[in-house]
């Protein structure tokens, strides 16, 4: 493997860290509703337990509900206790064949949880790239050390791989700073 296989090796799996970090964040709750908040909810489907979105289908109804229409009657009641039973804090309510989920407005405390939140996902994610970096660093210290490459190379390399850290930790900075605007936004 060359330094150059190594460096393209550690951007892809920053950037992996950053994709998660982003579903990661797209789940945390801001003051508009999002029918991604319930990607977490499990149903009981037929004895397996499934995510809410392959039995339903969930639409933005107004700005403060969540709409979710089971694709089979039966499932109704089974969807409903599911969102209640979530650790998401939501009240759903059935009209004939649609669940509607109102989202409550946040409190300043319930934001500021969230902030801190956010900010922890954000320094894991800095720390799986900072390890990605030492990981990356280590491989090329070993072809030097097993003379498939040169000292030059291994500095060259070095540097190479702190900038692409510091430009994914800049990127992490900026996903963090944009989802806490959106959560202190009233």
């Amino acid at each position: 493997m060359s330094t150059a296989e190594i460096r393209q090796t550690a951007e892809h799996k920053m950037q992996q860290s950053l994709e998660a970090l982003k579903g990661h964040l797209a789940k945390v709750r801001t003051g508009r509703p999002n029918p991604q908040l319930l990607d977490t909810v499990h149903v009981d489907y037929y004895g397996s337990m499934v995510p809410l979105s392959q039995v339903a289908n969930l639409t933005l109804l107004d700005a403060r509900t969540i709409g979710v229409a089971p694709w089979e009657k039966g499932m109704g009641a089974k969807i409903e206790k599911a969102i209640r039973e979530s650790d998401l804090g939501l009240n759903p309510s059935s009209q004939g064949d649609l669940i509607r989920v109102p989202m409550p407005p946040m409190t300043e405390e319930r934001r500021k949880e969230l902030t801190k939140v956010v900010r922890g996902e954000g320094e894991a994610a800095k720390i799986a790239v900072r390890n990605l970096r030492r990981d990356a660093n280590e491989h090329v210290k070993r072809l030097v050390k097993d003379k498939l490459a040169s000292e030059d190379d291994e500095r060259r390399s070095t540097d190479d791989i702190q900038k692409l850290t510091d430009r994914m930790i800049s990127e992490v900075d900026r996903l963090v700073a944009s989802k806490e605007q959106d959560i202190m936004a009233v």
